[in-house]
């Protein structure tokens, strides 16, 4: 009779070690995860009840989304997504609120990412930056079940909100937030405001919420669509706020004809 290994209590040990923790890397690996969500606030232009440097009035007109200038035009938040290759609109709400003329659902088809933008009528723009920042503190605007294109089953949204937008008029510049926000739980939570000097605007707002920058502008710029989907592109490939950034920047250099260098001194991406 041969006589027993030696080692054969601790290799038995290790086989029963390791087969757990190849147990728990698959069913770590198999988990579902939430998609991310993005909600983008689009404060309609309008010549009428904003500090703007008037539009044309087509452009101008807070009422009509569908040819606004921060909407349904070329370079709108709408138009532009909806002619990328990246983003499918699944879904669009007429008035899902007295303040929202529209909103459109998007789905990001490579990653997965649910996209929230919301058309505010031009005159109601201090709603629509009392929104962005109740977002960006963590509150939920209670917007619940979307109903999809098609003949799709309803979509419920993720809980959390992990990018908040703003896009328009700074209307900071004309009036001041009735009271800040503190944040309200310790997830993650990052911002971009597409608005004239937006950094020197928002931030008082922004700090006590613990959100943090992504973008935002140092001085006068023009809020389409182009930069908020190059900025997306970055933050949807994990990248760092210093590249998203510079993707900004560039689409910006590339579609308002300046230089690399004035777009960059444009746009910030800290504090």
């Amino acid at each position: 009779m041969g006589r027993p290994h030696r080692y054969g209590p601790f290799l038995s040990l290790r086989k029963v070690v390791i087969l757990f923790l190849f147990t728990i890397w698959v069913c770590q690996g198999s988990a579902e995860v939430e998609p991310r969500l993005v909600h983008v606030i689009v404060a309609l232009a309008d010549n009428a009840h904003q500090g703007i440097v008037p539009v044309p009035e087509v452009l101008g007109n807070g009422d009509d989304p569908g040819k606004n200038l921060d909407w349904g035009a070329a370079f709108g938040v709408r138009t532009f997504l909806r002619k990328s290759s990246a983003w499918k609109e699944i879904a669009t709400v007429e008035h899902p609120n007295s303040a929202v003329l529209e909103r459109s659902v998007f789905l990001h088809t490579a990653s997965g990412t649910y996209l929230i933008a919301d058309a505010y009528r031009g005159r109601e723009i201090k709603t629509a930056i009392n929104d962005f920042f109740r977002l960006a503190s963590g509150q939920d605007l209670g917007i619940g079940e979307i109903e999809l294109h098609g003949d799709e089953k309803n979509l419920t949204l993720p809980a959390r909100t992990d990018l908040v937008v703003y896009g328009g008029h700074d209307g900071l510049m004309d009036f001041s937030l009735e009271k800040t926000l503190q944040g309200t739980s310790a997830q993650k939570r990052e911002v971009i405001v597409l608005a004239c000097a937006s950094k020197g605007y928002f931030s008082t707002g922004l700090r006590p919420t613990g959100a943090q920058p992504l973008l935002w502008t140092t001085g006068l710029m023009a809020p389409e669509a182009y930069t908020l989907k190059a900025a997306l592109d970055g933050w949807i490939a994990g990248e760092s706020a210093e590249q998203v950034r510079e993707r900004a920047a560039m689409a910006y250099a590339k579609y308002q004809k300046i230089s690399a260098s004035a777009a960059e001194r444009l746009f910030s991406s800290s504090w």
